[in-house]
């Protein structure tokens, strides 16, 4: 069985690990006033987060519709897979696995199977790219699936936001305690673990990345870990500095984060996707 796995665009994986692997990749779109972009096609991340605090209107964020998942597995039969796996962010972010999923029934060249990733960023890449790897090894799509579920209930994402002013431009905040928390300095911690988003919220930049520091070491032994950031390389190199102990020797990957993403948390965010080991 040729089995081949497709996600969208918030996994936030390097260009060349998704070419490695084949892996085909839906865009979201962002849309900024009357102009709507395809993620990671129409819009780089650059270009994005240099925009962003100065756009007349912000920025709202869709999922790609049913047809376009619909082409996207009917070229993958055509060009000879028997099977597709599609990883894609957290249901309760987004509505991208609804959709994938009435596309999946609407397929009749393949089997395609959709899978809530419970996660965003890289906590859903890496389990793509986990996918991927088995399934270029030949591994059946039941034992694949078995091998993410694990890894699943080890992957955490969490990141520390420099303000809360896009989480209430957004909509996702009300004005009132936006504003309260800009008086006081608060800056808040998103956290995603099993499908289930949560916040907290600290006083000041540095109690964050303490903050931060503790959530990693809290996980315990790191099977992956990468930092990921929103225009933010400066806190990015402050964070790993800070947590050096912690992270493996080498180079360690760093990603913007995608601008889907970015839209409701705003540039200045930093933090980490990790799986933790498995437990013995």
């Amino acid at each position: 069985m040729s089995l081949r796995i497709v996600t969208d665009s918030t996994c936030d994986l390097p260009a060349e690990t998704l070419a490695r692997y084949g892996i085909r990749v839906v865009p979201l779109y962002i849309n900024v006033g009357r102009n709507g972009y395809r993620d990671g096609i129409d819009l780089t991340r650059e270009a994005f987060y240099r925009g962003l605090p100065t756009f007349p209107v912000h920025p709202t964020t869709a999922a790609p519709s049913a047809h376009t998942f619909r082409e996207v597995y009917e070229s993958l039969a055509a060009e000879g897979a028997t099977a597709v796996l599609s990883i894609h962010i957290a249901a309760a972010l987004s509505g991208v696995v609804d959709v994938a999923r009435s596309a999946a029934r609407e397929v009749t060249a393949l089997p395609v199977t959709v899978l809530d990733s419970q996660q965003l960023s890289l906590g859903t890449g890496f389990l793509v790219e986990t996918a991927a790897q088995l399934a270029a090894i030949g591994r059946p799509l039941n034992d694949i699936l078995a091998v993410l579920a694990d890894q699943i209930r080890r992957t955490h994402v969490f990141a520390a936001l420099d303000t809360l002013e896009f989480l209430r431009r957004s909509g996702r905040l009300n004005g009132f305690l936006a504003g309260i928390g800009a008086l006081l300095q608060l800056k808040p911690l998103l956290t995603m673990f099993a499908g289930t988003p949560s916040t907290e919220r600290v006083r000041t930049r540095r109690r964050a990345t303490r903050r931060l520091i503790d959530l990693l070491r809290a996980v315990g032994p790191l099977e992956r870990v990468a930092l990921v950031h929103t225009a933010a390389p400066e806190r990015v190199a402050e964070l790993r500095a800070e947590s050096r102990t912690l992270l493996p020797t080498g180079d360690l990957l760093a990603v913007d984060i995608t601008p889907v993403i970015g839209a409701h948390i705003g540039p200045g965010a930093v933090g980490f996707a990790v799986v933790g080991s498995p437990k013995p």
